[in-house]
């Protein structure tokens, strides 16, 4: 196979069946994609598994109800809460809520005012669900975060003001577990904008099963630099909104680890045998009220330790430690599934990602999947039959099955479709809610019955989108092989325009994100730019490059400390072999991404000797040197330790070899990548004599949407391609 051929196609969809070439389909226009018009319905619905395992609950559309239903049937058996009927019940409807285990009391949250990209605070409610009684949470009011139910149902800890407090309902009073949180400086039970960010948790507060103890991490933030932006709203003069944001190299905050007594209210610090920088990204008490299970990673993040804690002793035991050359998925953490008589845990040991099963001690005790591909999603393990539910990419790093591997190692497909699957498990493992969509397929959402795989019924079939495609003039999304001239093939898709010729040849516009274990090629359905841009007469085509996810760690981790130089380096080559096809105007390519995609077309295009006569970078990090300490340095350790790497991988630092016209646009509140990469990279190309076009979205974060913006921006992005791309 010669380098740089067009290879094989691995699978060729036609979402629409076919009927784009009829006379009187639509055409996409740009108000579609950003508008919603084809948004999938998801029936997120807040399926919720009951203890049982035999039945479910979720909000009415109008979110004025809590339904109970049956899995069998899907039919309701209960209503849990109602708004209009709950006694002293001051609103009409509610945002979400958590049930105690018991189901005597519900948590109702309402006005929710978002924090990050992941936290919130709200108004709080206490249903006694006994007594038909709605009464405020938090007796001195304001709103609260992560409220938390005890494994008995008697209490509910939460976040009020970076403090932890605790209802107890069975007396009806409040107990303030902390007094020293503060606005930027301590947070108790919460999490940090870094930790929200890059470990993905809000939470920090983990009750023992036995309902005696509340474990929490607290944050120390005083040593974390605060970030300073602008937000101008409609005033006369801008107002600074402050935050701890703390960038690569630089201090993080000071974590500790504390537990509380229920019964004696004492406070004992947990002191946790591991070095002041390291992280506790989670904590889970196990099934053993005497065991909590502590998580650290160190500040590099390529030794993970898992420890268990008596909270009352204070003794550690160490029972795992997990060492990585390079760094340790952090995703893995949140799938840790601890039971009765050990924990199963994903590890990337042997080069791919497998479940193990240990025993409490931490001796390994069998190891549960292998082979050459990647476990995705360890779903959950029954215990009454020591039966493992996971993900994985076995079948193809584009596509998604949910299997069952039994206590013999028998393994059973459980998903039957093609494509991208992901299943939900009520708590008993006899019913699995599976999701399922392709490339020309839109989401499907059905019921089965674990032990015989049988459908029971269908939650969503996204009918009514179906037949709105079918009136539009679609055109097919292909997946292809490329192989580069580095030597590595690729996985990518291809959209030609609905009419295509292949004896014309087209502009060609390179979609791209190739951010650390991301895919963005893969069978499931999306409707997005390439649709309208498809129908203008363009080629789209997106490619996965190195340090893309679900081919193995060696293909995911190859990019350690040299991070965005193979990844753009990839995006080039894969230019350069469609520019061989004589369907391709190899003078008329560009290239565009978001956030690290955008980031990938500024390095792309300083590093392509011309390949790319345009790019759009939205959002785009400019040098890693700005950036998160917990991101960057999981890739790139610290500046100090790895300086030509930052170097060699900064886009700020090789302004001036910028080729082609470059649109730049941001968001002037961006609290993840700051505004100030744009205008110090903006600044480097002034000095460089590069000259560009910018463009600015006033207090918009790193999503840039709201109101007309979104249709704004694409309209904008799409008449810079024209420009560059159709009008010679």
């Amino acid at each position: 196979m010669r380098k740089g051929k067009y290879v094989k196609l691995l699978l060729c969809v036609t979402v629409a069946c076919g009927v784009s070439a009829q006379q009187d389909a639509r055409r996409v226009e740009l108000s579609d994609v950003t508008g919603g018009a084809f948004r999938q319905q998801t029936f997120t619905g807040e399926m919720r598994s009951m203890p049982d395992g035999e039945h479910y609950t979720a909000m009415n559309r109008e979110r004025t109800k809590i339904v109970k239903y049956a899995y069998r049937t899907g039919e309701p058996v209960d209503t849990l809460f109602d708004a209009g009927s709950a006694r002293e019940c001051t609103f009409d409807d509610f945002e979400g809520y958590a049930i105690s285990s018991t189901g005597h009391r519900i948590v109702l949250w309402r006005n929710r005012e978002q924090i990050y990209r992941r936290s919130f605070r709200a108004e709080a409610y206490d249903y006694d669900v006994r007594r038909n009684m709605v009464t405020p949470l938090s007796e001195g009011g304001g709103k609260v975060m992560i409220p938390t139910f005890s494994p008995d149902g008697r209490m509910c800890a939460y976040v009020k003001d970076n403090n932890i407090w605790i209802k107890k309902f069975d007396y009806d009073t409040e107990v303030q577990v902390t007094h020293d949180g503060a606005a930027n400086s301590v947070i108790n039970g919460a999490t940090d904008w870094v930790y929200e960010e890059e470990f993905s948790v809000t939470n920090l507060m983990t009750w023992s099963p036995d309902s005696r103890y509340l474990a929490y991490v607290r944050f120390d933030e005083s040593a974390v630099r605060e970030y300073r932006m602008q937000t101008y709203g409609d005033g006369y003069y801008p107002d600074v909104y402050e935050y701890k944001y703390p960038k690569a190299g630089e201090a993080n905050s000071a974590v500790s680890l504390y537990s509380y007594s229920v019964d004696t209210k004492d406070i004992k610090r947990l002191e946790t045998p591991v070095d002041a920088e390291s992280y506790i990204p989670r904590i889970a008490f196990t099934p053993d009220p005497d065991r909590l299970a502590v998580m650290t990673l160190n500040r590099h993040q390529n030794i993970f330790n898992l420890f268990h804690v008596n909270p009352k002793s204070g003794v550690f035991r160490l029972v795992l430690k997990d060492e990585n050359r390079r760094y340790i998925t952090p995703g893995w953490l949140d799938e840790i599934a601890f039971t009765k008589d050990g924990f199963y845990y994903v590890s990337e040991k042997d080069g791919y990602a497998h479940i193990y099963r240990h025993a409490t001690t931490g001796v390994e005790q069998r190891r549960v999947t292998e082979g050459n591909w990647d476990v995705t999603r360890l779903l959950g393990v029954d215990e009454a039959t020591n039966t493992v539910y996971y993900e994985s990419a076995e079948e193809s790093p584009l596509r998604r099955s949910v299997y069952r591997i039994d206590a013999r190692g028998v393994k059973t497909r459980l998903s039957t479709a093609a494509g991208t699957n992901g299943a939900t498990f009520s708590a008993s493992f006899a019913y699995f809610v599976n999701r399922h969509s392709s490339a020309s397929s839109p989401l499907t959402v059905t019921v089965h019955e674990t032990k015989t795989g049988r459908t029971l019924r269908t939650l969503e079939d996204n009918a009514a989108l179906r037949a709105k495609l079918a009136r539009y003039a679609l055109a097919p999304k292909e997946f292809i092989t490329l192989e580069t001239a580095s030597g590595f093939e690729l996985n990518a898709w291809i959209v030609k325009p609905a009419a295509f010729d292949p004896s014309r040849k087209y502009p060609v516009v390179m979609f791209q994100y190739g951010g650390p274990g991301s895919q963005s090629v893969q069978d499931q359905f999306s409707f997005d730019w390439e649709q309208y841009l498809a129908s203008r007469g363009y080629i789209c085509v997106c490619v996965d490059g190195r340090g893309t996810g679900a081919r193995g760690e060696e293909f995911r981790k190859c990019t350690y400390l040299r991070m965005g130089e193979l990844e753009s380096r990839d995006q080039v080559e894969a230019a350069r072999s469609l520019a061989r096809q004589p369907y391709v105007d190899g003078a008329r390519m560009a290239i565009w991404g978001w956030s690290f995609g955008a980031y990938n077309t500024l390095m792309a295009m300083s590093t392509g000797d011309g390949t790319f006569r345009a790019g759009i970078a939205v959002a785009p990090p400019t040098d890693w040197r700005y950036y998160d300490t917990v991101y960057t340095e999981r890739y790139m350790r610290t500046p100090r330790e790895n300086e030509a790497g930052y170097d060699a991988t900064s886009p700020l630092r090789l302004a001036a070899r910028l080729e082609g016209r470059l649109l730049l646009v941001h968001g002037t509140a961006d609290d993840n990548v700051h505004f100030k990469q744009s205008l110090d990279y903006a600044e480097a190309l002034v000095q460089a004599g590069k000259q560009f076009d910018m463009h600015l979205y006033r207090d918009r974060n790193h999503g840039i949407a709201g109101g007309n913006t979104r249709l704004h921006l694409y309209t904008k992005m799409s008449a810079f391609l024209d420009e560059h791309l159709m009008n010679d």
